[in-house]
C-alpha cells in the first residue's frame, strides 16, 4: 500500500495542475470505486461538476481536494467540501491531456484550467481497494487553524508535519502496551507510516519490531522517531519506492526508494550494518523484515 512518500509525491504532483481548475465533466467506469461517497454515483458526478479546485492536501495516506462552492441549480451545500482519494493498494491518479486514456481507469474527471488549459485526471486502480468521495471538512482539535475531511479526521499528523508534537506522541507510545511496530503502524498515534518505512526505521534504530513500547526508553524512543523522520525524508526525496508499474506519480513515473532498502523485501541477504542475513517473519497478515542481532529484544 502506498505510504506518506508516495501518496506526497501524487499530492505534489497533482497540486500545480489542479489548483484553480474547474471540473467539467466526470465519469464513474466503476462505482466500486466510490464506496467510501454517500451516496450514489449519480450523487458524486452532480456535486462534482462544475466545482473549483482550491487545492491539493495530504493526512497521511490520505489526499484530498477542497472544493469551491458548487454552481449547480438547486443545490444546497452545509459546509465546505473536498473530493477525497485514497489510493488503497493499487490506486493511481494521472494528469493527462484530453486525448489520452489509461487501461483500468475507474473515474475520469476532466478539468479546465485557465493556465494549463484542458487536463485530464483518470483514477486508475487494478485492485479496486482505492476510493473517490466528496466529504464534509470538519474542524478537528488538531486543526484549529485548517479543515480535514470527516473520513479523516481521526487520522494523526504525520512526523514530517510542522505541528507534529513529539511530546505527545512520545508519551502516547510510553502508555501503549503493545509492540512497537503494531504502534508505528497505527494511524491515530501517527500517520503516514506502513509496512515498508517501519521495517526500515526500526531497523536503523537498532530496535524489534516486537519490543513492548511500555519498555523503549525515552532516548531510544526519540532515537526511533528521529529514524522515521529521515527514512520518510529520504524516501520522499527519491519519489517513493516503487516494485512494480502500481506506485508510480502523476506521470506514471515510478520511484527509486527501493535501491535504498535496508532491510524490507532484503531476507536472506546480508545485513548492510553487521553483515548477517536479514529475516523475515509473519506479522499482521504481511511479514516484518529484521536483523536478529541487530535488532534484539531488550
Amino acid at each position: 500500500m502506498p505510504e506518506l512518500p508516495e501518496v506526497e509525491v501524487v499530492r505534489a504532483g497533482l497540486e500545480p495542475a489542479v489548483t484553480g481548475a474547474t471540473v467539467s465533466s466526470v465519469t464513474v467506469f466503476d462505482e466500486r470505486s466510490l464506496r467510501r461517497h454517500s451516496g450514489p454515483a449519480e450523487d458524486f458526478v452532480d456535486r462534482l461538476t462544475g466545482r473549483g479546485i482550491v487545492s491539493a492536501e495530504r493526512r497521511g495516506k490520505f489526499l484530498w481536494l477542497p472544493l469551491g462552492p458548487s454552481t449547480a441549480s438547486g443545490t444546497e451545500e452545509e459546509g465546505p467540501e473536498a473530493l477525497v482519494v485514497h489510493l488503497g493498494m493499487s490506486g493511481q491518479v494521472l494528469l493527462r491531456d484530453r486525448e489520452t486514456d489509461d487501461r483500468l481507469t475507474r473515474i475520469r474527471i476532466e478539468l479546465d484550467h485557465p493556465f494549463h488549459r484542458q487536463l485530464r485526471l483518470n483514477f486508475v486502480d487494478q485492485r479496486i481497494f482505492g476510493s473517490m468521495a466528496i466529504d464534509r471538512l470538519l474542524q478537528t482539535p488538531d486543526a484549529p487553524s485548517g479543515l480535514v475531511p470527516g473520513q479523516v479526521a481521526h487520522i494523526a499528523r504525520d512526523p514530517l508535519d510542522p505541528q507534529f508534537d513529539d511530546r505527545l506522541f512520545l508519551a502516547r507510545l510510553a502508555r501503549r502496551n503493545t509492540g512497537v511496530k503494531r504502534a508505528l503502524l497505527d494511524q491515530t498515534l501517527l500517520s503516514g507510516v506502513g509496512n515498508i518505512y517501519a521495517d526500515e526505521a526500526l531497523w536503523a534504530a537498532r530496535v524489534h519490531f516486537d519490543q513492548p513500547t511500555s519498555t523503549l526508553s525515552r532516548p531510544r524512543a526519540k532515537l526511533l522517531l528521529a529514524e522515521v523522520r529521515l527514512v520518510l525524508a529520504k524516501a520522499l526525496g527519491e519519489g517513493g519506492t516503487s516494485f512494480d508499474a502500481q506506485y508510480v506519480n502523476v506521470n506514471g513515473a515510478s520511484g527509486y526508494f527501493s535501491h535504498s532498502l535496508n532491510a524490507y523485501g532484503r531476507q536472506g541477504k546480508p545485513c548492510p550494518r553487521c553483515g548477517r542475513p536479514i529475516t523475515r517473519v509473519s506479522f499482521m497478515n504481511r511479514g516484518s523484515h529484521f536483523c536478529a542481532f541487530c535488532q534484539r529484544v531488550r
